[in-house]
């Protein structure tokens, strides 16, 4: 999805993951003929071709993810960003490193083990002679689904940064208070290497969910009455509350439901809720882990109710893919791309608006050098 973002006018040298099935997805819309599928620790920079303008990494988020178990950057799934790094070190000592790096993560990143992770990070970035800062980018601006997500931008000290892509200070909605506060947690050496990004203010969102959703959809089913009645006992009064007021709207609403699981009153006992959103926009994709991470359809029009999983094709529309991206057939492996993806347009809002004129101030330097 991050190649989808930046768009045709990239061209994409190497690509990388350790699942086949995600690999299989990613070869069946680009090809294969620069892809390999192997853990990125038994890479060697003599599997990396030429010099590349950008390496970008979308590093597993579990370990760094509030819902993790808190491992961090030591974790066996997000720890994955170290042999990144020892590839981009070892490509600066051949003379190859990329003038910009991008590292896509989850915002829980800011605030792993106190904060120690993201100055771990930043710590990385400019020992290796990187500026960098970093952005705060929900997707929720571009697409109707909330999926706040962090983008840290390196640039090689050999490029110059125009000070028309900098700010003095923070800016919102980019730089939220979790982003200060993690700046403020970073070491003197990375401090003076960090850079406030400029972003222009997010664009109109052009659609919301009920836009998204399919009628008919092909590979899921509709949910019987009791199923749907069962849903709802799920709900506490407040959510129960939403759902009669979107009755009394006279017209179709749609919702997103996730199940979660919630202390019940003063007894503390855990009961599984059904937790509604009817603000036309979808919760947080996930990885089909378990049931309860698989996002539920509601559709209200007056006293008819009806409720099935998203589907594919819905997911897929959530992270900003077009109608002809080939998705795998079996659901879970459909779901689970969409849910571990990067959401489209917040690439190329980023390529847009900072890698592509960060690349033309350094390629317009080396013209007038030569």
């Amino acid at each position: 999805m991050a190649r989808a973002g930046l768009g045709l006018d990239w061209q994409c040298l190497f690509a990388n993951d350790f699942d086949s099935k995600k690999a299989a997805s990613y070869a069946a819309n680009w090809g294969n003929d620069h892809l390999q599928i192997e853990d990125v620790a038994a890479l060697t920079t003599a599997d990396l071709p030429g010099e590349a303008d950008l390496a970008w990494a979308s590093f597993p988020c579990q370990d760094l993810s509030l819902a993790g178990a808190g491992a961090g950057l030591h974790g066996k799934r997000s720890g994955t960003f170290w042999p990144f790094w020892k590839l981009i070190k070892t490509l600066g000592e051949e003379g190859r490193a990329p003038r910009l790096v991008v590292l896509e993560n989850v915002c829980g990143a800011l605030s792993s083990h106190g904060g120690e992770d993201f100055a771990t990070i930043g710590a990385a970035l400019s020992s290796s002679g990187y500026r960098f800062g970093a952005a705060v980018l929900n997707a929720v601006h571009f697409l109707p689904q909330s999926r706040p997500r962090l983008f840290i931008v390196g640039v090689h000290k050999s490029s110059p940064i125009s000070h028309v892509l900098t700010a003095g200070g923070p800016q919102e909605p980019w730089h939220p208070r979790a982003l200060v506060t993690a700046y403020g947690k970073l070491s003197k050496d990375s401090q003076r290497s960090w850079v406030w990004w400029r972003l222009p203010e997010p664009p109109a969102r052009p659609s919301v969910l009920a836009d998204l959703v399919e009628d008919e959809p092909c590979s899921i089913t509709w949910n019987g009455a009791a199923e749907t009645e069962k849903l709802l006992s799920m709900m506490n009064p407040n959510n129960l509350i939403k759902v009669e007021a979107a009755k009394r709207t006279m017209r179709r609403v749609v919702g997103a439901i996730y199940k979660r699981t919630r202390a019940n009153g003063s007894d503390g006992q855990k009961v599984q809720r059904a937790e509604i959103r009817l603000d036309n926009v979808a919760g947080c994709l996930r990885t089909p882990a378990g049931g309860s991470s698989r996002q539920t359809i509601m559709i209200i029009e007056r006293e008819r109710i009806r409720s099935r999983l998203l589907s594919p094709r819905e997911a897929a529309r959530l992270m900003g893919l077009s109608d002809t991206y080939t998705l795998p057939q079996n659901y879970n492996d459909a779901y689970h791309l969409a849910g571990d993806g990067v959401a489209v347009p917040v690439v190329r809002f980023l390529a847009e608006h900072l890698l592509e004129p960060l690349l033309t101030s350094a390629l317009a330097l080396e013209r007038r050098a030569a």
